[in-house]
């Protein structure tokens, strides 16, 4: 069974892949959510032409993965990675952006904490131990080591903390 999550009381279908470590969403709930359009799917199809006409590659970037729908029955369905997501929701333009952002790095925060707890209980306490797993935990929700991270924002001996946004900070935190 596909895990589902709640924001503000709407379902949101989620999937987390273990060999990849990485959180899936459907983009069909996003959406939904987003808009509250009532017909999500005319809202996706159109976005997803509006985004390949500019030359987006976020299409690119999606998965599909069977998931329940309404009707009870496994459907493909258009799903993301947080990363792709938060792109994507950038694109939507929404009141609820910033309270969805907010929410996606609460789930975030919370695998971390499952993890943490985990190294916790085994035994993890010397300072490159803890440095190489929060290496880990980084690449799990944005698929960048710090180093990359620190590239990609153009940072050479700068703290990559001071230079990250507030939903960078919660998933940090």
């Amino acid at each position: 069974m596909v895990p589902v999550k709640l924001f503000e009381q709407k379902k949101v279908r989620s999937h987390y892949d273990p060999e990849k470590e990485v959180w899936y969403f459907s983009v069909i709930d996003v959406i939904e959510i987003l808009t509250e359009s009532p017909r999500p799917r005319k809202y996706w199809n159109a976005l997803k032409t509006k985004l390949s006409d500019e030359g987006s590659e976020l299409s690119q970037k999606l998965g599909q993965l069977k998931m329940e729908a309404g009707d009870g029955k496994l459907r493909e369905t258009d799903v993301a990675d947080t990363e792709t997501l938060l792109r994507l929701i950038q694109s939507i333009p929404s009141p609820k952006e910033e309270p969805f952002k907010l929410w996606l790095a609460k789930v975030g925060y919370e695998r971390m904490q499952q993890i943490s707890d985990y190294w916790n209980e085994s035994g993890v306490e010397l300072p490159d131990e803890f440095a190489m797993l929060t290496n880990i935990i980084r690449h799990e929700w944005t698929v960048l080591t710090v180093k990359k991270h620190k590239d990609l924002k153009g940072l050479k001996s700068q703290n990559l903390r001071a230079h990250i946004s507030e939903a960078e900070l919660i998933f940090t935190a």
